[in-house]
């Protein structure tokens, strides 16, 4: 961070122009000991190299300070209180072990489960979790293993949402014990892989009634490959990943438990086998997750798939158009899904 300016009673944070620092959109600072700062869309040139965004929030008592070390992050809500949700602190218990969760109760027929992706946190689902409240849905905001607050299992290594898949199951039986008639699943990256994963199990037919998927990974194959050039690898290392990832061998060298089944995940050659009305939303600028896989995807199903485009970064749809995105899946999901009957709470 390269200066704080004031501005009346505002501040505002100078930063390096770069292709995220220059987004429209709102988006957050991440700071040392989880303080943050929230930044508004308004942008302001400050020299050819340079960037001036005004600060709408800190957490309590924090102060931004030129030469303070900050990540950019579209993780806008630390808590759900920031997002002006009521939530209660829950456990679900998995093979894997306990698992942290926040439950925002709605109508108990009907349930929303937000999946963050990978090397993200339960926070960043936030952003979606309002239009689920909004329309009366009871929520659960959930984790998996290997992640921040979720448990250790093993080496510790992801598997890409193979193994993270069994833990998120448990959080649909949590709501089908408590009353739940029809699931919405909310995926975010890698959550989008899991949620298509939970929605392909033959005993959810029928009890998954949407998907809505932000910046989804849909080929797992293509999503390696792409992302070795920007970690500054040659794009041949991708390929030669992947038998350590599908040879059972090779994988447990690895530290992983075993094989993960990649063409399991290739829903851009899987589409036939998609039952689920699904919404996209995925920025033309991601380059994580190229959303020409969103684009393939949608040309075969249309039947069942949408897609709405942003001009946004990898899972950054809703900082870029935060209104739109709202308004879309609002929309999206009241054309396709029960209107819940009630606000009951649901019980513990």
């Amino acid at each position: 961070m390269r200066a704080v300016e004031h501005d009346g009673n505002d501040d505002l944070i100078v930063l390096d122009r770069t292709d995220q620092t220059a987004a429209h959109g709102i988006y957050n600072l991440w700071f040392e000991h989880d303080r943050w700062a929230q930044l508004s869309a308004e942008i302001t040139d400050r020299r050819p190299t340079r960037v001036a965004r005004r600060i709408t929030g800190t957490t309590s008592g924090f102060t931004p300070k030129a030469g303070d070390r900050a990540s950019w992050s579209g993780i806008y809500y630390a808590t759900p209180a920031d997002a002006g949700l009521h939530t209660h602190d829950i456990t679900i218990t998995t093979p894997a072990g306990r698992f942290p969760a926040w439950r925002i109760d709605g109508d108990p027929s009907t349930w929303a489960i937000h999946i963050h992706g990978l090397g993200s946190t339960r926070a960043g689902t936030l952003r979606g979790v309002r239009v689920a409240t909004e329309l009366g849905y009871t929520s659960l905001v959930v984790s998996y293993r290997n992640t921040a607050e979720g448990p250790r299992v093993g080496t510790g290594r992801t598997t890409l949402g193979h193994t993270e898949t069994t833990d998120v199951d448990e959080a649909i039986g949590y709501a089908v014990r408590r009353g739940a008639q029809q699931v919405v699943i909310f995926g975010w990256s890698m959550g989008a892989a899991i949620a298509l994963q939970l929605a392909d199990y033959p005993r959810h037919q029928g009890m998954i009634a949407a998907l809505v998927l932000d910046s989804p990974v849909l080929n797992l194959t293509e999503v390696i490959t792409t992302n070795c050039v920007p970690s500054g690898l040659p794009a041949a290392a991708g390929h030669l990943a992947i038998p350590c990832l599908t040879l059972h061998p090779l994988a447990r060298a690895l530290g992983l438990p075993g094989r993960i089944p990649l063409r399991s995940f290739d829903w851009t050659a899987r589409a036939a086998d998609l039952t689920t009305p699904t919404l996209n939303l995925h920025g033309t600028r991601d380059d994580s997750v190229p959303i020409r896989l969103s684009q393939a995807l949608r040309d075969q199903r249309p039947d069942l798939v949408t897609l709405e485009a942003f001009d946004a970064h990898h899972t950054n749809p809703w900082n870029s158009h935060a209104n739109h995105w709202h308004r879309c899946v609002r929309t999206w999901l009241t054309a396709r899904v029960e209107t819940p009957r009630c606000r009951q709470p649901a019980t513990s």
